[in-house]
């Protein structure tokens, strides 16, 4: 078990050299996308409602677009991610011939996933925090492992999906009834109560 962890740890190594290669290119819709829906949405349409569960829409759509980071890093780079690297780069194929087995690639994926999953939520908490929109300090110190416990499973999600798509375009449909979903009717726009129960 020792030798499969140390082994799972060098691919994440290998994924962290390549990530920090376009540091910032990688980071920016991270950061960018929920900046933008907290402005849009926020702030602008914030200013036409009335209090959600007590708090500003403002205060209630931020914790959620935080840990809604957790879910699209995840589920990318699982997805579209790994099939990149697994169909053209090549790359699992080149691991198979050192001693890292299939369930290390399996394992360093999930380990990679899980630590980004945290690293992106405790990014977008923090200037979160920073913009006076988490009034208990505790939630930015618990914010990583919120984070992997979202990564983890969208994550899989991906992987399921790299798994059974044919070509890469295939993805789009994944998304689109498996992902959206998720992040439109999961409670960060609105409370779920409001919806029927069959939603």
């Amino acid at each position: 078990m020792l030798d499969t962890l140390t082994l799972s740890c060098h691919l994440v190594r290998r994924n962290w050299w390549v990530y920090k290669k376009s540091f910032i290119s990688n980071i920016s819709p991270t950061l960018a996308d929920p900046a933008f829906m907290i402005l849009s949405l926020g702030v602008g349409l914030g200013a036409y409602m009335a209090k959600v569960q007590g708090h500003t829409y403002l205060q209630f759509l931020a914790p959620g677009l935080a840990v809604s980071t957790a879910m699209f890093t995840a589920f990318f780079e699982t997805s579209y991610g790994f099939y990149v690297r697994l169909t053209y780069e090549n790359i699992f194929k080149a691991m198979l011939t050192t001693p890292i087995g299939v369930t290390e690639v399996v394992l360093g994926e999930f380990i990679w996933v899980a630590l980004k999953g945290a690293l992106m939520v405790f990014g977008v908490c923090l200037v979160l925090s920073v913009l006076g929109l988490f009034a208990n300090p505790l939630l930015l110190v618990i914010s990583p492992i919120v984070g992997v416990l979202v990564a983890l499973p969208l994550g899989a999600m991906g992987l399921l999906a790299s798994c059974y798509v044919r070509n890469i375009n295939q993805f789009q449909t994944v998304y689109s009834f498996l992902i959206a979903p998720v992040y439109f009717f999961s409670g960060i726009f609105f409370p779920v109560e409001q919806m029927p129960a069959a939603v």
